[in-house]
């Protein structure tokens, strides 16, 4: 059994679903501080919602070294029914050439093989000119509110730099490193509340629907163009989720609707103009409404420069794959660090299982992913060293 293997086991044996890290970062922490990382835990939220977040560091020769850093999450899903896991989803377990346990692929395996690689690494190169770093929270498949955000603010404010991070999240598609993802969409929710009154259905002109008052609105909005997009991002999409309204009587006419959508918008809108869109076409039908918004995210690209081709030239070594850049999918915590970080990917297993009943990956992913980190470190290190000579 390979070390990396070895590791995602230990790692899934642990049950930490969100916001529990059930001592992954601890046992992380011990295979790093031998290798001479600093470790800290920036923890934060309520005792009823505690969340573990490590950084972990280790500086490289010169004042001026530049920083890569590993990112990604100790915390897991819940597992769903398991009476249709096909084996427990927190025992390792090896099938048809696969291993199958929750977090397999989203993303024990990447957190395990970020940590080999980092000990290869050092092993053979104990004085690197490239600082390294991991950065790991326990809540990024929960409200993501204490957690990378968190430790990325803590840095902010003591002015730690960093250059480079790769994300660990599932990105492939097939095989191991034949999509990464060099940005994400950002996303914004609204919850729209359009007021009516309420009646008797048989005596309609004493009433106002408010589902009838939105309807032109909504298909207003749905016929937009918000934006084109660009070389890497869709065009920006307006979705609605849910459409609430009624009394459950089916002789009345409700007092109001709630309708909530959401955008996946890309850098060719701001929040702030797709507010505004919004808010004209309500004003311009007429509506009493209120409407609530909640940006989730921002969006972030990372255009190919010095980490997307340590990243391609990696990927290729290793597996023979010109890899595919992509930025759909939804949202990760890519979007903290980028306001602090000028280059952030993507780069994580196939993805097919993640968050599914039996969750897995093939075996053969895991030791061409560790190796896959190893040379990003080997690319990165080299170009730092030649930016110190020069």
């Amino acid at each position: 059994m390979s070390r990396t293997l070895l590791l995602t086991e230990q790692l899934i044996a642990r049950a930490s679903v969100t916001p529990e890290d059930a001592g992954c970062q601890a046992l992380l922490s011990q295979r790093l501080a031998p290798l001479g990382f600093a470790c800290e835990q920036i923890d934060s939220g309520p005792e009823s919602f505690r969340v573990a977040n490590l950084w972990a560091r280790r500086p490289g020769r010169g004042a001026a070294a530049p920083t890569l850093v590993f990112a990604g999450h100790t915390d897991v899903v819940p597992t769903g029914p398991l009476d249709q896991w096909s084996s427990d989803p927190f025992t390792p377990t090896h099938r048809d050439g696969r291993l199958f346990g929750r977090g397999a692929s989203d993303m024990k395996t990447s957190i395990a093989a970020f940590v080999v690689a980092l000990e290869e690494f050092v092993a053979a190169r104990p004085q690197p000119a490239l600082s390294i770093a991991l950065l790991l929270t326990s809540d990024e498949e929960g409200p993501a509110v204490d957690g990378t955000v968190k430790v990325c603010e803590a840095l902010q404010a003591r002015g730690e730099r960093l250059d480079w991070c790769i994300v660990g999240e599932p990105t492939s598609v097939e095989r191991t490193g034949d999509m990464i993802k060099n940005g994400r969409r950002g996303t914004m929710s609204g919850k729209l509340t359009v007021k009516g009154v309420q009646g008797h259905i048989a005596y309609p002109h004493l009433a106002k629907n408010p589902i009838h008052l939105v309807a032109p609105a909504l298909a207003e909005l749905v016929g937009i163009e918000w934006d084109r997009g660009n070389d890497f991002f869709p065009p920006t999409s307006w979705q609605v989720s849910n459409i609430h309204g009624g009394t459950g009587a089916s002789n009345v006419i409700p007092g109001q609707v709630v309708i909530d959508f959401n955008f996946r918008f890309c850098t060719e809108s701001t929040p702030e103009a797709l507010q505004q869109r919004v808010h004209a076409v309500l004003e311009r039908h007429g509506l009493d409404y209120e409407l609530a918004w909640t940006i989730g995210g921002l969006p972030f690209l990372t255009t190919p420069a010095d980490l997307v081709r340590a990243v391609q030239d990696a990927v290729l070594a290793e597996t023979g794959i010109a890899t595919q850049l992509s930025t759909t999918g939804g949202t990760s915590d890519g979007r903290f660090i980028a306001r602090i970080c000028p280059q952030v990917i993507e780069l994580g297993p196939p993805n097919a299982t993640i968050h599914k009943i039996d969750e897995s990956i093939a075996l053969a992913d895991i030791e061409p992913l560790k190796n896959i980190y190893r040379r990003v470190l080997e690319n990165l290190d080299d170009l730092a060293a030649r930016a110190t000579v020069g």
